[in-house]
Order: structure tokens, then C-alpha cells, then sequence
């Protein structure tokens, strides 16, 4: 390679076959060039094939593939370092060496920082084999992202396209230290010294893979060590940027992701002087930077669980958890159009933490409210040719409930309620005055209410979900009530004379009662727009789902919706 090359890619390896052998082949494979790229492997002294395979594909690309071999050092910091020191190109692009790249990914990022004199650009990444990668920051692209007011903070990984001139003018490396985490603070302050960071949103350039045996770094940390990396990069933060809200909206990642897994499920197994050691040193950063803006940017789940460790509550941090494993959903306290979640340390004068930190703020809880809601019966009452549907539902929400409400519905649930099993309804929303009876009670046990509801059903042809509507903090919330495992009413006839209709009260495919009605005998020209209607819905149905797979495909391959003509 005569001419520098436009971009060095270094890649720190340690026993990742067979997945090195995929990432080597997409490098080598970019649709930049070889002569304008350079592949630097340093092999940290690894003990499987890695070794061997990268010295296959350096002969095999003497032009491009450098390899440097070295003892062990214990994480890719030193590698890392090691390939900057030997790095020619115009950029530098760290990559895992269990991951790999899109094909164009080189060209397009390049193209983007010569195009916008960008410092720092950011690729689209996204997981495979089931591996998480933050997605907010690709939804489209943009030549001046802002560390301070984006999703970029929740994208730290050194996975992006570097400047090497900023690299050496400040001088950046890793430190060799930390045991995991140490792309952080290389990452930080490239952002923080540069002049300009773009994304590339429209094409997917990396590829993110968690290992079959779970053996990723990141995976592999314990407790301790990583509570030690996440306090080092904090305070390196900190003495980077200001106090105020630009620190606060980066250290706000810190708490909602390195140290809330410090207390996720796991945390009531481990030993008590791990659990001591963890709260206090969340104390610790607490006390400093856990300002009441990172505070009510937070979600009341995670918020309450920092809160907890902080005040060194450890039982009741403990039973937090435990009683939200075992029991699947806490109880919300609804109080003049606000909402606190009832965690253990609720307005507990020992703990004296305020309620702020139990409010729901901002924030969805569709998820917590689907859990909470319970069939408890379900029935007919029929009273000559009038029949009613009549059930009962727990929600677990108690105080000002006046509100909540049980309707049958005709629309079905858009696909984005299915994980959280609910939805947080649009503030616009209009919904219909609810129809026949219905009462609450507060539940046996004080964490609960139990609505009574009776709704007479019309003589009409329909399927209609069986809804619970929920007012909590500002927010109506609908609430698809679940009924697999559970006893359903047998199907019931009821009608005038000469024109019985059948009420059948069904689970369907998602687990959601669903009351289904038809007329029992349809006129003949109703059946034959039924028979009819039916493979025109069906063909409807099937043209969305090639179009959306059509779209997709389009979008991976870079082409763009057109916005116009140009008339010459």
C-alpha cells in the first residue's frame, strides 16, 4: 500500500473463532477498497485458531492485513492501544472481532465525514443472536448530533468512526485498567473534543453478535468490577464536562444502565457483603451526581431501586425486586391526577425517601398495569331476550379509581401492545361513553381494586375485546384483560323470536377474552357478502405484509422513498 490509506480498522481479538472469521471477511470485503483500507488485528495472546487465522488472511492480504501478536493482557484496552500505535489511515473504526460489518459501511461513513467534516461518526448498529443495541439514535440521519440533547449518551461503545487527527491531538487511548467498559472513556471524549458527529441511520453498518456461550466480555464482569469501571468512568466524565444538565444528560445513561443492573434480579442472590458493598458505592456516586434532573428523567422502576441503594436500604431494595419477581406487578396509588408506585419505602419514615421518587413521571406503564390486571369472573345474565356479559376484574391500582372503566371493544390492539400487553392511549383520544353497569370495590388484601361491571349485549355481528381503562398520572391506559388458563362461560343463546343471536365469550391467539356474537341465521344475501368479503381480506392482508417486507429490504440496501420530480 503505497498511499496512506483512507481508514484503519483495528480489531482486538482473544479466542473469538469461529465468529473472527466472519468479521475478517466482511472487512476485507468492503465496498471501499482494499487499497483504501487497513485491517490492524492484534491477537492478545489467544489460545484457540484465532492466532492462526489471522495470519491466513495477512498472507493472504499482505497489502492490507497487519497482525501483531502479544501475551495476554486481560481485555481489548491494550490491544486497542497497541493498533493505534501503528495506524496510518486518514480515520480509525474499532470493531469487536465477533462482530461484523455491513459492506458499504466503510464507504458511506467515510463519505459522511469528508462530506460534513465530521470528527466522529456514528454507523447504525443493531444485535443479533439476541444481543441488545440502544436503537433511538438511528432513527434518522444527521451531520450534527449533539452529545448533550440526543440518544448518543446510551451509544458508547468506540464502535464508530474516528478522526485520527483528534485522536492524537488528545492523545486518546484506553485505559488498560478497567475490566470492562474501557471504550467509555475513549469514546466520551472524542465526543466532548469534537467539532462535529454525524450519523448514518439509513444503512445498517455493524452488526452486533452475542456469542452462543454468553463469553462477550461485557457478559462475563462481575458485580464488583463492574461497579468499579462505571465509577471510574463517571468521575472521568465529570471532570470533563461541567456540572449542570450536558453532565446530567450523560451521567443519567450511568445510572439507568451500569448501575441499575447492578441491582436487577440477581441482586437479592448475591452475598450480603456484596449487596453491602454495591449500595454503598452506588451511595457514593449517588450523593454526587444523582441530581433531581437525572432523577426525573428516570424510569419509577429503576429510580426507586438507585434511591433504595443510596439510602442503604438494603431489605427493602431487596424485597423491591423479589416481590416484583414473584408477584409480576406492584400496586400504583392514584391521588389527585398524580401516581406513586407502592415499592417497599413508600412513604416509610425509617427510609425517608420523598415521594418524588415513587412518582410516575412522564413515562409508560403499560406494562406494570397489563401485569396487575386479573379475570376473576366471567359470566351471562340473561333476563328474557336481553342478555349481559357480567365480570369482574382486579387492577392493581388503588385510591382515586372513579375512572377506570370495563368496555367491549371493536377495534383490535395495535401489534406495539403485545409486549407490553397494553397501551398508553394518545391525549387526543376519544373514546365512547361507557355502556351498562359498573362498580369498584377495594381488593381483600388493600394492594388492589376489583371492578363489577355488567354490559348488555346488542343484537349484532361483531367480535369485541374485553378492555379495562385506566386513569393514572395524566394518562388513560387501555387494558386488554386476559383470560388463557381460565374457565369461559359456555356459549349462550338468546334473541326475539324467529331471530336467535349466539354469545360465546373466547381466548383467542393472544391470550385476551374476546366476546363473539353473530346471528344465528343470517339472511342469505348476508352470508354471501361474508363468503365474499373473506379472500378479499385475506388478499388485503397479504399485499401489506409483502409491501412492508418490500420496504424493508429497500431501506437495507440504501434506496430512499422518492420525495419528487426535478423538471429540467
Amino acid at each position: 500500500m503505497s498511499a496512506a490509506p483512507d481508514v484503519s480498522v483495528i480489531v482486538a481479538v482473544y479466542n473469538t473463532m469461529p465468529y473472527l472469521t466472519e468479521c475478517l471477511n466482511s472487512l476485507v470485503g468492503q465496498s471501499i477498497g482494499r487499497e483504501r483500507l487497513e485491517i490492524v488485528a492484534v491477537d492478545d495472546g489467544s489460545t484457540d485458531d484465532s492466532g492462526p487465522e489471522l495470519d491466513r488472511f495477512a498472507a493472504l492480504y499482505p497489502d492490507t492485513v497487519k497482525v501483531i501478536h502479544q501475551p495476554n493482557s486481560g481485555g481489548p484496552a491494550a490491544p486497542s492501544n497497541r493498533a493505534l500505535e501503528v495506524a496510518t489511515g486518514r480515520y480509525v473504526y474499532f470493531i469487536g472481532s465477533d462482530d461484523y460489518l455491513g459492506e458499504e459501511a466503510l464507504e458511506r461513513m467515510v463519505k459522511c465525514a469528508d462530506k460534513h467534516g465530521s470528527d466522529v461518526v456514528v454507523g447504525k448498529m443493531v444485535g443479533t443472536n439476541g444481543r441488545y443495541v440502544h436503537q433511538a439514535l438511528y432513527k434518522e440521519n444527521d451531520p450534527d448530533v449533539s452529545l448533550y440533547d440526543s440518544a448518543l449518551p446510551f451509544t458508547l461503545a468506540n464502535t464508530k468512526l474516528f478522526r485520527r487527527d483528534l485522536v492524537e491531538k488528545y492523545k486518546l487511548r484506553f485505559p488498560e485498567h478497567l475490566p470492562v467498559g474501557s471504550d467509555q472513556p475513549f469514546t466520551i471524549e472524542a465526543c466532548v473534543r469534537a467539532k462535529k458527529i454525524s450519523v448514518v441511520a439509513e444503512y445498517t453498518c455493524y452488526y452486533a453478535v452475542k456469542r452462543g456461550d454468553a463469553s462477550n466480555i461485557t457478559y462475563r464482569a462481575d458485580h464488583l468490577a463492574r461497579l468499579r469501571a462505571a465509577a471510574e468512568i463517571m468521575d472521568f466524565t465529570a471532570g470533563l464536562i461541567e456540572a449542570g444538565p450536558e453532565r446530567d444528560h450523560v451521567l443519567r445513561r450511568h445510572f439507568t444502565w451500569e448501575l441499575a443492573k447492578l441491582v436487577q434480579d440477581d441482586f437479592p442472590d448475591l452475598e450480603r457483603e456484596v449487596q453491602r458493598q454495591i449500595c454503598a458505592g452506588i451511595a457514593r456516586l449517588a450523593d454526587v451526581y444523582f441530581t433531581d434532573g437525572i432523577r426525573d428523567a428516570m424510569d419509577v422502576k429503576r429510580r426507586v431501586r438507585i434511591a433504595l441503594a443510596q439510602a442503604g436500604a438494603i431489605d427493602e431494595l431487596v424485597e423491591a425486586i423479589s416481590s416484583e419477581l414473584d408477584e409480576g406487578a406492584p400496586t400504583f396509588v392514584a391521588e389527585g391526577g398524580r401516581a406513586h408506585v407502592r415499592y417497599p419505602g413508600f412513604r416509610d419514615p425509617r427510609i425517608g425517601l420523598s415521594d418524588r421518587v415513587y412518582e410516575v413521571l412522564d413515562e409508560s406503564v403499560a406494562a406494570p398495569l397489563a401485569k396487575g390486571v386479573r379475570l376473576l369472573t366471567s359470566a351471562w345474565d340473561q333476563q328474557g331476550e336481553a342478555l349481559a356479559y357480567t365480570v369482574s376484574v382486579r387492577v392493581q391500582v388503588v385510591g382515586d379509581v372513579d375512572g377506570a372503566v370495563l368496555r367491549l371493544a371493536r377495534k383490535a390492539m395495535p401489534k406495539s401492545a403485545d409486549k407490553p400487553g397494553a397501551r398508553r392511549l394518545k391525549a387526543d383520544h376519544g373514546l365512547p361513553a361507557p355502556v351498562g353497569e359498573i362498580r369498584s370495590e377495594p381488593g381483600a388484601d388493600g394492594a388492589g381494586t376489583v371492578l363489577h361491571a355488567r354490559v348488555p349485549l346488542d343484537y349484532v355481528t361483531a367480535k369485541r375485546g374485553v378492555r379495562v381503562y385506566l386513569d393514572v398520572a395524566g394518562d388513560t391506559y387501555e387494558v386488554p384483560v386476559r383470560g388463557q388458563d381460565l374457565p369461559m362461560p359456555l356459549a349462550r343463546q338468546w334473541g326475539r323470536e324467529g331471530d336467535p343471536y349466539r354469545a360465546s365469550a373466547i381466548v383467542n391467539d393472544k391470550g385476551r377474552v374476546v366476546i363473539d356474537t353473530a346471528q344465528m341465521h343470517p339472511p342469505r344475501r348476508t352470508l354471501v357478502l361474508r363468503a365474499l368479503a373473506a379472500p378479499v381480506e385475506k388478499l388485503k392482508s397479504l399485499a401489506v405484509r409483502v409491501r412492508a417486507v418490500g420496504v424493508r429490504k429497500l431501506k437495507s440496501a440504501g434506496f430512499k422513498k422518492p420525495t419528487g420530480s426535478k423538471r429540467k
